[in-house]
Parts: structure tokens; C-alpha cells; sequence
């Protein structure tokens, strides 16, 4: 029986960040073993905030793509390719745009959001307003049967099975509707207890050095109300502490927690136990990435072989939906 096929991708802003591990990556490797796998370096989305200057974008494709293979996906396993490799996700974006309402697009969620919080930068551009509906084409060009993602990115889910019925309803039967595959995306706070992101440069990256890991964590905001080493803390509101729930054993969360609540321990021990339990969760990372770092050419093979296979799988679907839709080949 084949398995079910999966498609997920992340956009190429710079290397990965400790977010990306717990968020994604964590999920997408042992998927790798149950599931037939699509995973997309969405470079065509990173233009739709970066179109201003994009010539970061090559460069971050490659860090994403060396974060990724250290992080244990595995080309045998899984198809890693490039988004704008694959020219039918462009064919299917235009063609889903004849027949997808606008007012679709401008109720999803991440549309107010972002431009909300990135007001700096001008998104009052088609590319913007469109690209959730490119994501469905990322999706079904695919026919994936599922999309795991976190629950911040499930209505873009339910946006591309409303896509599918729509496109199916004046077509014909060509699309399945892939399922939300929900995956626990644990708070990963940066080191100024703001969500980890590189714009706000609080990001602790996975290709960090130990020595920066430590310097990163050293000054990390903690519970405000801990002014002193013999003040009581909430481990609760302590970033720190989310940290400790994402890559410390339950025997270390539970010294962590009473030991804040009583002031059994000061901040730096606690920052002190985090660090020797992140750094065993990133030994592996870090021993393989610089092989692969040091190999750009072996990585855009592989990215080039995964391409190949997705251009294949593509363009069968597009010469479905031509056929449904009445154009020439």
C-alpha cells in the first residue's frame, strides 16, 4: 500500500533557528518514515515580504537546505527541492487565480497579521494578498494527502480544501483534499522572551558555536520578579523555563520549577542546566553540518535530484487539471 503523501516547505530568510527545530523540523524527520514526503524551500514566498532585494535569497536556500540534512532529512527518504525549480507551481498559482474570490484571500489570518507587524515594509502587492492562495498550489500540485503544520497555519489548510471544492466543483474530480496534520509547536521564546525570530534578533540559530550558545543564553530575560537571588520566582512566565519544557529532561523541568518557586537556585544555575541540555540536543546537528556546509555543490545536487522528482510528480497533475480545464496542451 503506498504511503500517504505529505508537503510542507519553509521560506529561505537565513539559517534556522531553534524555532524551526521544535516547530518543524522535530515533526518532519520521523514523518520521513511513515509518509511520502515533499519538502519545499519556498523561495518564490520569501519574494512576497523580501521582493525589495532579493539577493539573499540564493545564499539562504543553501542554509536552509544544509540546516535540513543536519537535522536528519534524508534525500533517500524524503524529495527536497526548490520551489521555483518547479515551474508548475506557478502554472497552477495563475490558473487557481481565475477562479478563487479575492475576499478569500483577504480573510485569512496571516494577511492582517503581517502587515500588522511588518509596517516597515510596503505589502500592499498582489504577490502578498496571493500568496496563501500559491501555498495551495504548493499543496495539491502534489495531491498531498495531508500538510503538518502547527495550529497558526491551519486555516491555510482549510483554505486550500475550500480551493479544491471550488476548483473540482467546475472541473471535475482532479484534487483531493489534503487534511491538517496538527503538530505540537511548543512556545519557543528568543532571548528577549519575544517569539524566536530573526527580525527580532533574539534568534539562537542551529549552526551557533557552543561557545555563542552560552553567550546567547547568558543574559536571557528570566521572571521579572526575581531582582534578587533570594527572591521567589513563577516559572510559569519565565522564558527560560519554555525553554527548559522544550529540551530538558522532566527530571531537570521538575529541579528547574522548585527550585525557582523557592529560590533554591539563581537564574544562572538554571540557564547553566538549560545550556548542557541544548547543547546534547544540537551535538548532532552540529557535528554534521559543517560536512555538508563545507560541500555547496553536493547540496544543490541533491536539491537539483529532488527537483527532478518534483517536477515529474507536477507536471502529471498539470496535464490533469490542463485536460479538466479544456487548454491546449
Amino acid at each position: 500500500m503506498a504511503k500517504p503523501r505529505i508537503l510542507s516547505g519553509m521560506r529561505p530568510t537565513g539559517p534556522l533557528h531553534l524555532g524551526h527545530l521544535t516547530g518543524a523540523l522535530d515533526n518532519w524527520v520521523p514523518l520521513q518514515d511513515t509518509h511520502e514526503c515533499f519538502y519545499s524551500i519556498v523561495d518564490w514566498h520569501a519574494l512576497t515580504t523580501d521582493y525589495a532585494d532579493p539577493s539573499a535569497i540564493r545564499a539562504n536556500t543553501l542554509e536552509v537546505a544544509c540546516d535540513w540534512l543536519a537535522a536528519g532529512l534524508d534525500p533517500k527518504k524524503s524529495t527536497l527541492f526548490v520551489q521555483s525549480h518547479v515551474k508548475q507551481h506557478a502554472e497552477l498559482h495563475l490558473l487557481l487565480s481565475m477562479v478563487i474570490p479575492v475576499p478569500w484571500l483577504e480573510r485569512v489570518p496571516s494577511f492582517k497579521e503581517q502587515q500588522q507587524n511588518l509596517k516597515e515594509k510596503d505589502l500592499s502587492t498582489y504577490g502578498f494578498l496571493g500568496y496563501p492562495l500559491l501555498q495551495s498550489a504548493d499543496i495539491i500540485v502534489y495531491k498531498a494527502d495531508a500538510v503538518p503544520v502547527g495550529e497558526d497555519q491551519a486555516p491555510h489548510v482549510e483554505l486550500t480544501r475550500e480551493v479544491v471544492r471550488r476548483f473540482n466543483n467546475f472541473y471535475g474530480p482532479v484534487f483531493p483534499e489534503p487534511k491538517t496534520l496538527l503538530t505540537a509547536t511548543p512556545r519557543i521564546p528568543g532571548t528577549d522572551g519575544r517569539k524566536m525570530s530573526k527580525s527580532y534578533g533574539n534568534a539562537i540559530y542551529l549552526k551557533d558555536a557552543p561557545e555563542s550558545v552560552r553567550a546567547a543564553l547568558k543574559p536571557m530575560v528570566t521572571d521579572p520578579a526575581r531582582k534578587r537571588r533570594t527572591d521567589p520566582g513563577t516559572p510559569e512566565i519565565c522564558p527560560v523555563f519554555d525553554l527548559h519544557k522544550a529540551f530538558s529532561s522532566a527530571e531537570t523541568q521538575a529541579w528547574a520549577a522548585h527550585g525557582c518557586r523557592t529560590a533554591g537556585i539563581g537564574c544562572l544555575d538554571c540557564k547553566g542546566r538549560l545550556t548542557e541540555h541544548l547543547l546534547q540536543r544540537l551535538e548532532q546537528i552540529h557535528a554534521r553540518r559543517p560536512e555538508f556546509a563545507s560541500r555547496p555543490d553536493t547540496v544543490w545536487d541533491i536539491l537539483r535530484e529532488g527537483d527532478k522528482r518534483a517536477r515529474e510528480v507536477a507536471e502529471t497533475t498539470m496535464r490533469e487539471v490542463r485536460a479538466a480545464m479544456k487548454l491546449p496542451e
